[in-house]
C-alpha cells in the first residue's frame, strides 16, 4: 500500500454534541469539523473544513461519510449550507433521500 493511502487507516469520525460538530481524528489529531444544528430532526450544516495541512487527501469526504452515516443512524436529515457539503450530496445520488 503507497504511503499516501496509511493515514486513512487512523481516520476516524466523531460526533462532539456539545460543541455541535463532528470532528475529523487521525489518531488523536483532530483534522478537520463539521459544524452542525439540529432543529425538528433536521441537521443544518453550515460548515466543513480540513486543516490546511491535509487539504487534498479526500478527508472532508472521510468526515462527510460519517455525517451520513450518523443522519441514517438516527433518522434525521439535512440541509447542507455549506458549499462543500452541499456539492458533496450533489455528487452522491445515494445521499439525496436524506435532503431536507
Amino acid at each position: 500500500m503507497p504511503d499516501s493511502e496509511q493515514p486513512s487507516r487512523d481516520l476516524h469520525v466523531i460526533d462532539v454534541p456539545a460543541a455541535s460538530r463532528f470532528e475529523l481524528m487521525l489518531g488523536t489529531e483532530r483534522v478537520g469539523l463539521a459544524d452542525y444544528s439540529i432543529t425538528d430532526g433536521v441537521m443544518t450544516v453550515p460548515h466543513v473544513e480540513t486543516d490546511p495541512a491535509h487539504q487534498g487527501q479526500g478527508f472532508a469526504a472521510v468526515l462527510m461519510d460519517g455525517v451520513i452515516e450518523s443522519l441514517r443512524t438516527n433518522d434525521q436529515t439535512v440541509r447542507p449550507v455549506c458549499p462543500y457539503a452541499a456539492a458533496y450530496m450533489q455528487r452522491r445520488p445515494e445521499t439525496q433521500d436524506l435532503l431536507a
